[in-house]
């Protein structure tokens, strides 16, 4: 079945607590794994929390790129979500894992919008690698 998009859910354990805890740090290893990977930058917004925790997403034509991090559990959640095939998640996965010295990862995927029925082509939408 053809799906419209892929969502690469990442576990990063072990992590490297005073990176987790950057702000600055966070933001540039996202964006420099959207890069490397050929993604389409678009805009970066991240939080820095008190007393520690960093929140935020990268839009990207192709879907997004966001994390949550807990530096007191070594620990960052991380979703992935492109659409096309133009962008490798598992790439952005194993840069931003580098970036944040995670000990271990972990990640599931998940294919979203799934296309159940054939759709003739001359009603197919022009193929983009942007989702929307």
């Amino acid at each position: 079945m053809k799906t419209l998009g892929r969502q690469l859910l990442v576990e990063l354990f072990d992590c490297d607590r005073d990176l987790l805890n950057d702000a600055t740090l966070v933001k540039q290893a996202l964006l420099d794994a959207a890069q490397q990977a050929n993604a389409t930058i678009i805009d970066a917004v991240l939080h820095k929390f008190s007393p520690q925790g960093v929140s935020g997403v990268v839009v990207i034509a192709e879907s997004h790129i966001a994390i949550h991090t807990w530096p007191e559990y070594g620990y960052a959640a991380l979703d992935i979500f492109t659409c096309g095939e133009t962008v490798d998640p598992y790439l952005i996965m194993r840069l931003v894992a580098r970036r944040l010295a995670a000990g271990e990862h972990k990640a599931t995927l998940v294919e979203r919008g799934l296309i159940r029925h054939r759709i003739p082509a001359e009603e197919r939408p022009v193929a983009q690698a942007r989702c929307g």
